[in-house]
């Protein structure tokens, strides 16, 4: 194995790059969908499994693969490893019983690293030190909203090991262009480094996709769905008549700022700011009105409502403390002024296209588009906003681009909430998990109802099926859902034998990807994805052999229960009362 550059793994303090451009997977393949073959090149790395995605999907696999001995190549298209957390800078969405179960060890030990960051780095109050479930930022949406690099530092910390003994081979700033197969197996990957322009090819036994995109099926031709499927096609009750492909939910360019108080940090308009001033969502539902507006839409009632904003009142509910990720209390006098939030709101979310299935200069303009309507909505807050006093916009609202690592202020990374998934031996349907669908299938009331249980189970999740609204003029899919499980069967491909998913491009649909597409589900597909990998070298079998044959199951479940891999909830959780 080839030494890793130690450039790539410390990227804690890598300068500031752009978003990379997403891969050309529409046009790098026929027409068709096969994939190329050919005899390997000279020169290759190799590893026992290659993770192709750094995301939490993708560093979760590599752990479990490195914990089991394994050689593994991880590859990243940005600078920074762990996707949402980092990279496109949204804190944790997660279950409400994360803090004592509903994760796995591996991800509670991610998450124990980033409040010990804290602790040793920074100028904590006594109580905030003290506190046991420290939340950085207070916010609303998780128990651990914090700052991008501190889940960086985790995670870096948790591969560091790895690589300096010479089983981790990390791969920065490199994207997966074209893949060798040959029959029903992936022989290799050729990847582009993104600062060179030179192309390296990687080899493996076992190939996971942990890609923003499921940019690897594509290219490897394997199968796989975009966008929403028919209620014809799936029997799902919230599903559309009739298929929709490209019907995808919006993507977001995230930003975090801060506010300075009796501060003018104002400067000229974005390029398009007329554009998205007047812009008005074409949804069905209605949206109600002008995108940058703090008059929106209830995702779960439809119901036009004012969404609360006021930095200045900081512990009052509202955008601004959801994801704040730094709060002043927490910190001793002086190091922060007004705090900071993360903008990840329904004002930017993109809506005018996607990043699938485009040809590299369209997905470019897009990420363009989205950008712009960031900075857009950024400006507005500053500038034009209603203030409860009467007055019009915050002029103390500032970017933080030392907390993104970009020039701009935003996330280097678009954060995707769908992506391509793999047609699989199980898909996982709205039946399974859905509140709604569970009782119409059972036939009884929600009263002691749980999700689908699933024999071949290998880890846990949960959270509502949340669609944000869509390319395709969709508005808020929001339903109630159950705690489920993840199924091995959903992480078979039909076909292909040594290709897993190892993020949100399993084998679930458009309406179950909005519950199995968050921090703490994400994370415990890639482990047990890499943990499969693992396994089926150790054995010398396949991954469809493991669900097929009980006793061979049964050992491969023990291992994750052994690994700290909940396999189901506790009643207390599971069992709706």
């Amino acid at each position: 194995m080839p030494k890793m550059n130690r450039r790539h793994f410390l990227a804690l303090g890598a300068a500031a790059s752009a978003v990379g451009t997403l891969p050309a997977c529409a046009t790098a393949r026929a027409q068709d969908g096969t994939a190329r073959s050919g005899a390997a090149p000279a020169g290759a790395l190799r590893a026992d499994i290659v993770v192709v995605g750094g995301g939490l999907g993708g560093c979760a696999a590599a752990l479990a693969a490195l914990r089991a001995g394994r050689t593994v190549i991880l590859t990243e298209e940005t600078d920074w490893v762990g996707g949402q957390s980092t990279a496109q800078a949204v804190p944790p969405d997660e279950n409400q019983w994360v803090e004592t179960f509903g994760g796995t060890r591996l991800y509670q030990d991610y998450r124990n690293r980033i409040r010990d960051y804290y602790r040793r780095n920074y100028p904590l109050t006594e109580e905030a030190r003290a506190e046991k479930h420290l939340n950085p930022g207070n916010g609303g949406v998780s128990r651990i909203c914090h700052e991008p690099r501190m889940s960086l530092a985790a995670l870096l910390e948790m591969l560091a090991p790895h690589a300096s003994s010479g089983k981790l081979t990390l791969l920065t700033r490199h994207l997966p262009v074209s893949a060798d197969t040959q029959g029903d197996h992936v022989r290799g990957v050729v990847l582009r480094n993104l600062e060179s322009g030179n192309d390296v090819t990687v080899e493996g036994d076992y190939f996971l996709d942990a890609t923003e995109t499921g940019a690897l099926l594509p290219l490897a031709g394997v199968e796989h769905v975009t966008g929403a499927e028919s209620n014809k096609d799936t029997g799902e009750l919230h599903a559309p008549d009739t298929a929709r492909p490209e019907d995808m939910q919006a993507f977001t360019c995230c930003f975090p700022m801060e506010y300075c108080p009796g501060e003018n940090h104002v400067a000229d308009p974005p390029r398009d700011y007329a554009y998205w001033k007047a812009y008005v969502p074409k949804l069905t539902p209605a949206w109600s009105g002008p995108l940058l507006s703090l008059r929106t839409i209830h995702p779960v009632t439809l119901q036009e409502r004012n969404q609360p904003f006021d930095p200045e009142d900081p512990n009052a509910p509202g955008w601004w403390k959801y994801r704040r990720i730094q709060d002043p209390a927490n910190f001793t006098p002086g190091f922060t002024r007004g705090g900071v939030t993360l903008v990840n709101w329904p004002q930017n979310d993109y809506l005018d296209g996607n990043l699938i299935g485009v040809s590299t200069e369209e997905a470019r303009k897009h990420i363009d588009g989205a950008k712009q309507l960031s900075l857009s909505l950024f400006y507005w807050l500053q500038t034009e906003a209603p203030r409860p006093d009467g007055k019009q916009g915050w002029p103390g609202l500032r970017l933080r681009p030392d907390m993104t690592g970009t020039v701009d202020g935003l996330a280097k990374h678009p954060y995707i909430r769908e992506s391509r998934r793999i047609r699989a031996e199980f898909t996982v349907l709205e039946k399974h998990v859905g509140m709604d669908a569970r009782t119409a299938v059972l036939g009884k009331s929600d009263k002691g109802i749980s999700a689908e249980q699933f024999p071949d189970s290998v880890g846990i999740g949960y959270y509502r099926i949340d669609l944000h609204p869509s390319s395709g003029g969709d508005n808020y899919i929001d339903i109630d859902s159950l705690p489920f499980q993840i199924p091995l069967g959903a992480l078979l491909p039909q076909r292909v034998e040594n290709l897993l998913p190892a993020c949100k491009n399993l084998g679930v649909t458009h309406l179950t990807n909005g519950c199995y597409r968050l921090h703490p589900v994400e994370w415990n597909i890639g482990e047990s994805a890499g943990a499969l990998a693992a396994f089926c070298l150790e054995r010398k079998t396949r991954p469809r052999q493991v669900r097929a044959e009980s006793a061979l199951l049964a050992d491969f479940q023990s291992g994750l229960s052994a690994q700290g891999i909940p396999l189901s909830w506790p009643d207390e959780a599971r069992l709706r009362t």
